[in-house]
């Protein structure tokens, strides 16, 4: 029987926000935000959080452990390895990469990608690329999924610093090397920045809970509801850019 394991990753030496991942919102760690909408998602066997060995992320691993939120402690730099061998050790065959600043992250929306992936029979399935790639869901909804034999060969293959950092760019930059498939949305909301990576996005993510009040249930589509009836909370992070996938972390690369 086939084993879906959601692997969240997140550190606290973010460039942009550091120790964004244990920032309240709404009375809950970001960390656990993500972990518990994560799990509401039906085609989810178990959520995984993978961190550093880094000393700066032994408060991530007390808090996981007070949480029972199983955590597996791996590279820094080398992102890719760190989902390799947490994938190993929990023995998963699907692997769904979600990040821990992504606190609107939809369970529905993963069911969906993980679906997907599933009925094409793809080596790879997400339901966006980044730039400079085309999306039509939000920043901040984004779920990448693959099977253990094509991140093991990813692993294996990938070289390049942004393929080691940002984990499955192997298996979707170069057309055919992989079976990829790609979920969209029939109109487009890819400009919409609903990830936490600076300060004015934990401002409106903030104000999104506190307007959603707290429910633990709501959906992309009723965060998407709440920003058309009152457009100006776009303005808060609008001059946020959003990072290329060949970008990547020269502080892990001394």
């Amino acid at each position: 029987m086939s084993n879906s394991v959601a692997i969240i990753q997140g550190r606290m030496t973010s460039s942009r926000l550091p120790g964004k991942i244990l920032i309240d919102i709404a009375g809950e760690p970001m960390l656990m935000r993500v972990v518990e909408r994560t799990r509401k998602a039906r085609m989810i066997d178990q959520v995984v959080f993978a961190t550093t060995i880094d000393p700066s992320d032994d408060p991530v691993e007390v808090f996981c452990a007070r949480r029972g939120v199983p955590c597996f402690r791996g590279s820094l730099p080398d992102v890719l390895d760190r989902f390799y061998q947490a994938a190993r050790i929990f023995h998963a065959d699907t692997i769904v990469r979600l990040t821990a600043d992504c606190p609107l992250i939809d369970p529905g929306l993963i069911d969906e990608t993980v679906d997907l992936f599933h009925r094409s029979g793809a080596d790879f399935a997400a339901n966006r690329l980044p730039p400079p790639f085309k999306r039509t869901y939000p920043i901040g909804l984004d779920c990448e999924v693959c099977s253990f034999a094509a991140l093991e060969r990813a692993w294996k293959e990938a070289s390049a610093p942004h393929d080691r950092e940002h984990v499955m760019p192997y298996l979707y930059e170069v057309a055919g090397r992989f079976k990829v498939a790609i979920l969209n949305y029939p109109r487009d909301y890819g400009s919409q920045r609903w990830t936490v990576d600076t300060a004015q996005d934990l401002e409106l993510v903030r104000q999104l809970y506190a307007r959603l009040s707290g429910r633990p249930d709501f959906t992309w589509l009723d965060v998407l509801a709440l920003i058309e009836r009152e457009p100006h909370l776009v303005e808060i992070n609008a001059s946020v850019t959003p990072k290329s996938v060949y970008e990547y972390d020269k502080r892990n690369n001394r």
